[in-house]
């Protein structure tokens, strides 16, 4: 079942149960996959696009989430944080520490990286392999620790 699919199904149940908030959000999330197949010009985009998609959202609320909880706003705070929970449904199972930190590992010894001048190597090589399965700056802090 692809991710449009499942955003459609769990939409109409959503309507059903009056549940306002997840029907705003698997709208909004259909909304930027419709978007950006548009601007592709594609009348489907791949699991992998739309796992990008609905990355960029996730981040998006996250970064939010910390600017309103540095301003104090506590009403949007809570708000974001039931979005992040419906969003985050969707993205595939996260990896645990020590699964990525074997996948980095790996990926210095396949790219022979030796020092912080190859993070970027690193990183390049990492972030296709763990792609939705863990956040970017948990990825960045794992390789950094891992190039000292």
């Amino acid at each position: 079942m692809t991710l449009l699919d499942r955003l459609n199904q769990d939409m109409k149940q959503a309507m059903k149960n009056k549940d306002k908030e997840a029907l705003s959000v698997i709208r909004m999330v259909k909304a930027s996959i419709q978007n950006e197949s548009i601007k592709l010009g594609k009348d489907t985009l791949s699991e992998d696009e739309d796992l990008t998609i609905l990355s960029r959202e996730v981040k998006q609320r996250k970064d939010s989430l910390q600017e309103f909880k540095a301003a104090g706003r506590e009403d949007l705070v809570e708000k974001l944080e039931n979005e992040l929970s419906i969003l985050e449904k969707y993205l595939p199972e996260q990896l645990s520490e020590d699964e990525l930190s074997a996948i980095i590992q790996s990926t210095i010894q396949e790219v022979n990286a030796t020092s912080m001048k190859d993070m970027g190597k690193v990183m390049g090589a990492v972030m296709p392999k763990v792609k939705g399965k863990a956040d970017g700056s948990q990825i960045k802090k794992a390789v950094q620790q891992q190039l000292q």
